[in-house]
């Protein structure tokens, strides 16, 4: 046994299914263990596209995903991929080959200190310099990846250490790890919501990863405390709950900011910073906040929560619940918020206007998607759509990325998602953008037989950098392209290709791409007049509470 087939044997252990990535000169020892193996080798058009699967793959379900490249340019195109992983907090392991230890010390072609370049973008890298390490190091990225607040790892693997003679075996999983509150600081959390007048839940990401959605909502529905939720923490709990007051996270004023405003108290579960800063909901710092997470406050002069509940998420809320003494209800009228959000929402159900609105697109979307199937949106104008007009029911069903927000995440993404649940439609919802930047990877989907739809808004332009200079500076320049014929573009990759040319025509076309046993492209002009109009409300929200 070679270092490389004990590598491998250390994957299995892990439970490893998948390993997304290109082929290489240096990593080819790896690659021959992975024919001997039970782990399926992925091989990918480009390699941002294997980190990108990898990344929703950890997020989906929990498990680490695993991403190859080979050294060099091979490794710098998977960083991207990583960092998107590791600010979205999404369990990954990237390896890399290298060049031989014997090389190292003098300029040398393709030559670059790996370790060096991923440490800014991982919670922690090294290199495997002695075969008999190797079953450390993969236990312990797998257990920073995939304990405490989840992120990427990386393992550089020189070609000549690969191809020693190694001992060893894969070492026992510790499949526990929690970690519980102290009980002083529940109950101080306790009797500050029992204080509380109009207290406000802000659930992240956390919550989804820590799978904490029922004792959210056990403690939301005695509690009848209302809730919203970030980006990334979508489904939660269902958009058609009663207390259920959407998403935040919008860098510009929106319903839900009159409730924040008028809260004496802001309870954040998961909540996560690098997705959505304090400053833009808590500017002065004036709100009070209990922080439960698995992990300690960031620390920002907007965000200094009064106590913080660290450990286990379902067990901190279930505690919480046991001591909080409310007498009263919420004594502002929050369901006036939900009724002019449902309101805005709600208008656009019948507007057959052409190109079609963004919110119109998304309304009809969420008709024919059932409450499991799953929706992932690429970068651009379009996410900020997605995130204040597509709701959920169930958590894992919209996937934004928000920490690194990478464009080119869509595609790629869908095709993990595909994998992990192959019963569920998978919709990829991206720019006319970020589409050019993966779409190679629909050759990879139909090569694996992983069929999903995706949903192309083409405006022909940097859509969401037009949105931001037209509200700077009035103006827009450099975010002009053309674009190819999509749909041919489509069928020259064996796929199905439509283009929409009335509003009322997208839902029969959805529907019969849906049925397709292929992956497909939707081609569907989009009216972006609407970015600029929605700023103009933004501007002029009065509140009603």
């Amino acid at each position: 046994m070679n270092t490389a087939e004990l590598l491998i044997r250390c994957l299995e252990n892990e439970g490893v299914e998948y390993i997304f990535g290109v082929p290489g000169e240096e990593n080819l020892q790896v690659l021959q263990a992975l024919k001997h193996s039970s782990i399926q080798f992925v091989t990918t058009r480009h390699e941002q596209g294997a980190a990108f699967m990898a990344d929703v793959y950890g997020r989906l379900t929990g498990k680490a995903g695993v991403c190859l490249s080979t050294l060099g340019p091979g490794a710098t195109n998977l960083i991207t991929g990583v960092a998107d992983a590791n600010l979205d907090r999404a369990p990954l392991v990237a390896i890399t080959g290298q060049v031989g230890t014997d090389r190292m010390h003098i300029e040398s072609h393709q030559y670059l200190d790996l370790v060096a370049m991923f440490a800014p973008v991982t919670q922690w890298n090294t290199q495997i310099v002695r075969p008999s390490n190797t079953a450390e190091i993969v236990r312990k990225a797998f257990k920073l990846a995939q304990t405490g607040d989840p992120g990427a790892v990386h393992i550089d693997l020189p070609e000549n250490i690969a191809d020693m003679e190694a001992e060893g075996k894969p070492l026992a999983c510790d499949r526990n790890g929690k970690t519980f509150a102290a009980f002083d600081l529940i109950q101080i959390a306790a009797d500050a919501i029992s204080r509380s007048e109009r207290p406000l839940i802000l659930i992240g990401n956390g919550a989804i990863r820590a799978r904490a959605s029922a004792a959210i909502m056990k403690l939301v529905d005695q509690l009848q405390i209302p809730v919203t939720n970030t980006f990334m923490g979508k489904g939660v709990i269902p958009y058609q709950h009663p207390l259920a007051l959407w998403t935040v996270g919008l860098q510009q004023r929106d319903f839900i900011s009159c409730a924040i405003d008028k809260s004496d108290l802001v309870i954040t579960v998961g909540y996560d910073l690098v997705e959505y800063p304090p400053k833009k909901w808590n500017p002065y710092g004036q709100i009070p906040i209990i922080h439960v997470s698995t992990t300690p406050a960031e620390i920002d002069s907007s965000y200094v929560p009064m106590v913080e509940v660290i450990g286990d998420l379902s067990d901190s809320l279930e505690q919480i619940l046991k001591r909080v003494k409310r007498q009263t209800q919420s004594s502002y009228p929050f369901q006036a918020v939900r009724d002019e959000m449902r309101a805005d929402y709600e208008q656009y159900r019948d507007d057959l206007a052409f190109p079609i609105k963004p919110q119109k697109l998304l309304y009809d979307l969420r008709q024919i998607m059932g409450p499991d199937d799953i929706v992932l949106s690429d970068v651009g104008a379009h996410k900020m759509w997605i995130a204040r007009n597509y709701h959920c029911e169930r958590p894992n069903t919209c996937l934004i990325s928000n920490g690194f927000a990478s464009m080119g995440i869509a595609i790629p993404g869908a095709i993990a998602a595909k994998l992990v649940y192959p019963e569920r439609k998978i919709v990829a919802v991206t720019g006319d953008g970020g589409f050019m930047m993966n779409c190679q990877e629909l050759e990879t989907a139909l090569r694996l037989g992983t069929p999903f739809v995706t949903i192309i808004f083409n405006d022909g332009g940097y859509g969401l950098i037009e949105w931001k200079q037209r509200n700077y500076y009035g103006e827009s320049a450099f975010i002009k392209f053309n674009n190819p014929d999509f749909v041919a573009l489509a069928k020259s990759f064996g796929l199905q290709g439509y283009r929409v040319t009335a509003t009322e025509d997208f839902i029969p076309t959805l529907k019969d791409a849906l049925e397709a046993d292929v992956p497909a492209v939707i081609d569907c002009p989009i009216d972006y007049g609407e970015n600029l109009l929605f700023t103009e409300k933004s501007r002029e929200l009065a509140c009603v509470i």
